[in-house]
């Protein structure tokens, strides 16, 4: 059993108010992008976090003005040219199981853009609150590869069938106020009021029937966990094989080159 050694991390920055345990994805330069060191250490950090003995409720957040810009083009790159390793199913399922088994309530605190990954990270929380200037997309196509570390999971579970497709097949953001209409979110609050909601929250959650709350949650998320189990192998596989297609090949160097894809469905 591994406890949490935040010096441990060099991605993730962590922070302690009581029982309330603040977790912060930490590549400003990138606005949070994960790269290779993040998403090994996604792929830990909720594992640490089940055994911390000094917390009970989890808040998740981004450093400074983004939650997460999802991955990082150039470990795309780097990975494509077999200059460093990408992304493996291993770790991706690690990631968005660990989330789930995570007994202890966690919410997240959005502001900023919530991208690809980071959009599953934030929507695989327990409660979501947002700031209205906060931007949410799964834009995986837009880089010609397959949603496949979560967001065919967790899309449709929240806002119905015909809504993920659309997100999913076109990779468009929602604003802050839209994903609350569309219930892909809790709340929806000012962005000067977001912390003071949130550490509310929080606080409720911390002052309640820990044990109690925690077993609600684990009674809730074993449909969400049925539902991962069954379709997140396929969707990583999926996502594996878009990897290595020209069109995501030509996303990245049109992302690099700051011009438009031409993709040719190859």
């Amino acid at each position: 059993m591994q406890a949490l050694n935040p010096s441990a991390y060099t991605r993730i920055k962590f922070a302690r108010h009581g029982r309330i345990l603040h977790v912060a994805l930490a590549n400003p330069a990138k606005m949070n992008a994960v790269d290779g060191a993040m998403h090994r250490e996604l792929a830990q950090v909720f594992k640490d976090i089940a055994h911390d003995k000094e917390s009970e409720v989890i808040v998740l957040s981004g450093d400074g003005a983004a939650f997460c810009a999802g991955g990082d083009i150039d470990w795309m790159r780097k990975s494509a040219a077999g200059e460093e390793e990408g992304p493996g199913m291993d770790e991706g399922k690690a990631i968005i199981f660990s989330l789930l088994e995570l007994e202890k309530p966690i919410i997240a605190k959005v502001r900023g853009p919530a991208i690809g990954l980071g959009a599953t990270l934030a929507l695989f929380c327990d409660v979501i609150f947002a700031a209205d200037t906060a931007r949410f997309a799964d834009p995986h196509v837009k880089v010609g590869i397959v949603a496949g570390d979560g967001g065919t999971v967790i899309w449709p579970a929240l806002v119905g069938f015909a809504r993920a497709k659309e997100y999913l097949m076109t990779g468009d953001p929602l604003t802050g106020v839209e994903a609350e209409r569309i219930g892909l979110i809790n709340h929806v609050v000012p962005d000067a009021e977001l912390d003071a909601r949130v550490n509310a929250f929080a606080e409720k959650l911390a002052k309640g029937a820990t044990l109690a709350i925690r077993y609600t949650k684990v009674g809730v998320n074993l449909e969400l966990k049925r539902l991962a189990h069954s379709l997140l192998d396929a969707a990583m596989a999926y996502e594996m094989t878009t990897f290595n297609t020209k069109d995501h090949a030509e996303a990245v160097s049109a992302f690099l080159e700051k011009r438009k894809p031409n993709f040719t469905g190859k």
